[in-house]
């Protein structure tokens, strides 16, 4: 059964709102495992460095742990890919079967600037 988790930092940081919504969406989206991997979006804003960042919740519904060792993601909209870098992230190791919401940022020279990110959906290649 799938289990909802936050990384430790996460866990400390996140406003009651912002752990609320997130619930939400986990209890919204936890039964949706028909891919292996679904990253389910939560927000998408632009940082004071001008980068792209992505929040989702990364569902795991495999049985075995999801790492992210130059793992390609891509962040497209309507079909156009806006962003697409190999992230490596020795701290963020997703077990079999847990959901964890995470940010991915995309430096301002990896992604195609536009007038809104929103809508948009995140692959893991």
């Amino acid at each position: 059964m799938q289990q909802l988790q936050f990384e430790a930092s996460w866990d400390k940081a996140l406003s009651a709102q912002d752990r609320q919504n997130i619930e939400r969406i986990f209890s919204e989206t936890k039964y949706l495992n028909s891919a292996d991997i679904l990253c389910y979006p939560i927000r998408e804003a632009i940082n004071h460095q001008e980068d792209l960042l992505v929040s989702v919740l990364v569902h795991n519904f495999t049985d075995h742990s999801l790492i992210f060792n130059k793992a390609r993601l891509v962040y497209s909209i309507q079909g156009d890919v806006i962003a697409d870098k190999a992230f490596t992230l020795p701290a963020l190791v997703i077990s079999s079967q847990v959901s964890m919401p995470w940010t991915f940022i995309f430096p301002k020279d990896s992604y195609t600037r536009q007038i809104s990110f929103e809508n948009g959906r995140l692959e893991i290649l």
